[in-house]
């Protein structure tokens, strides 16, 4: 059997360099895997060390817990997630091919055409959500150094953003793994003094007086911080372990990939725990401009190195998310280069800034539904997605990744049902009262018991977790016996 499986729409691989890569969703040739999982480090830490982790802290608060509580469900919902991620990873070192193609094995060539399509409306979603706290960030501090926040202003910023987004996201892996160590670099300086100029802010008494949740209060907290991190990129974590030889550690791969995700958002929202607590004024500004709200407690010398530190940070997230929904887009079948896919993308993240900056209003509202809403389908799919990998006992089959006819058939209608049937459950078990499109969820909490829309577990979001459960555990019982079948095929 091949170990290169070119479909259309790919192109022979370049060598490494900064010029365009070629590959797309082919499986990568033995030839061309290279590094060690400690590179996973600096693209997962460069696309979460972002200041956007201080306006959770805020978030988090919202769901009306203490500070102890919202640090502890942070920091476990945060590892837990891209612990998920680690796991996703592992796939990428052993198919040497893009998460939604190897999610094929599980769902069947032309059935992940539904997880696929769940993966690139997430992605793409984050890409606009990126780009729209960069333009409104670089706005707020234009206006306070005096050089205007208008309309203008914002178009500029926005276009500068969006042009290094689609530019990193057209040349590919090896420019996005290089920009990915410097932004983790100089982010991490320049964060370190925003914090130290911040931090006589911080006054204890008050945070500490902020009175405790009920449970249900904290469990929302955790879940919504698992759908705000990790679960946001489990749909892409095989995307940059892809091109690591298939003898690497498995255990490096999933512990740098946790520790490089998650060490920058634990220790900011932390923080931003604390400048939210001892604020009310900038907590309440927050929800509007998560980013340029806090430019507000800073000097005015240090405005400047602020918007490099939020702008490198939230392009390094969106540089991830162009490229994986990149891949994803030629998963769902569109015959061009890969380059031209993300070049698509970014059209569509333009036309999303438009509507987040001009015309939303509230940012808060618009982006905790759009968490929570696809958070609950993706849950779901990475429970099947983890399900099928811990199934495996054989490599994955090349070709048969992109053959209706092989062995991972067409349709495999449990894993299907198993993701439908999790979303409908899940979503009658989450609340998004602040954004009101949203109203119709929660319809089975008042039948399950727990207190209706208005009920203490009304924002617990347990709908992420059943539907997780219900991907993971319902796959393992129904399929254990066709992953060995297939596995048997020859």
């Amino acid at each position: 059997m091949s170990t290169e499986v070119r479909p259309a729409g790919t192109a022979p691989a370049e060598p490494a360099g900064l010029s365009v890569e070629a590959n797309g969703i082919n499986v990568i040739a033995e030839r061309e895997r290279r590094g060690a999982p400690r590179d996973l480090f600096w693209p997962w830490c460069a696309a979460n060390i972002a200041v956007l982790g201080i306006s959770y802290g805020s978030f988090f608060l919202g769901f009306g817990v203490s500070f102890w509580q919202a640090t502890a469900a942070g920091a476990v919902g945060t590892v837990a997630s891209f612990l998920l991620v680690g796991f996703v990873s592992l796939a990428g070192k052993r198919g040497s091919a893009p998460t939604m193609v190897l999610s094929r094995a599980a769902f069947g060539v032309r059935g992940n055409a539904l997880p696929a399509a769940l993966s690139y409306v997430l992605l793409v979603g984050w890409e606009t959500v990126l780009c729209s706290l960069a333009t409104l960030a670089t706005a707020t501090v234009f206006g306070r150094l005096g050089w205007g926040n208008g309309a203008a202003t914002k178009i500029a910023a926005f276009l500068v953003v969006a042009a290094i987004v689609v530019l990193a996201g057209i040349l590919g892996f090896t420019a996005i793994m290089r920009l990915q160590g410097i932004i983790t670099v100089v982010t991490a300086v320049l964060t370190v003094g925003y914090l130290a100029f911040t931090v006589d802010r911080v006054s204890w008494a008050t945070v500490s007086a902020i009175p405790a949740g009920s449970a249900g209060a904290v469990i929302g907290t955790l879940i919504f911080a698992m759908t705000g991190f990790g679960l946001g990129w489990v749909n892409s974590g095989a995307d940059y372990s892809r091109y690591l030889p298939r003898t690497a550690s498995s255990r490096g791969v999933v512990t740098w990939t946790t520790v490089g995700a998650s060490l920058a958002p634990v220790i900011l929202i932390g923080y931003g725990l604390l400048l939210a607590g001892s604020d009310p004024n900038l907590n309440g500004s927050i929800a509007t401009d998560p980013i340029g709200a806090l430019t507000t407690i800073l000097p005015t010398w240090y405005l400047v190195p602020f918007a490099i530190v939020a702008i490198l940070g939230l392009i390094g997230g969106a540089v991830l998310d162009i490229y994986s929904s990149g891949l994803t887009l030629l998963t769902l079948g569109l015959r061009v280069p890969r380059w031209t896919a993300a070049g698509i993308d970014g059209i569509i993240m333009i036309a999303g800034t438009v509507y987040l900056v001009w015309f939303a209003g509230s940012f808060l509202g618009s982006f905790q539904g759009f968490l929570i809403t696809l958070g609950v389908p993706i849950a779901g799919w990475c429970g099947v997605f983890l399900a099928d990998l811990a199934l495996r006992r054989q490599p994955y089959a090349d070709d048969d990744l992109y053959r209706p006819t092989g062995r991972y058939g067409s349709v495999n209608p449990a894993p299907v049902g198993l993701v439908a049937l999790g979303t409908a459950l899940g979503w009658g078990l989450v609340t998004n009262a602040a954004a009101g499109w949203l109203s119709w969820q929660g319809y089975l909490l008042a039948p399950f018991g727990l207190g209706g829309r208005e009920g203490g577990w009304a924002y617990a979001n347990l709908g992420v977790a059943a539907s997780f459960a219900i991907g993971f555990l319902g796959y393992t019982i129904l399929s254990r016996r066709r992953v060995r079948t297939q596995e048997h095929t020859t």
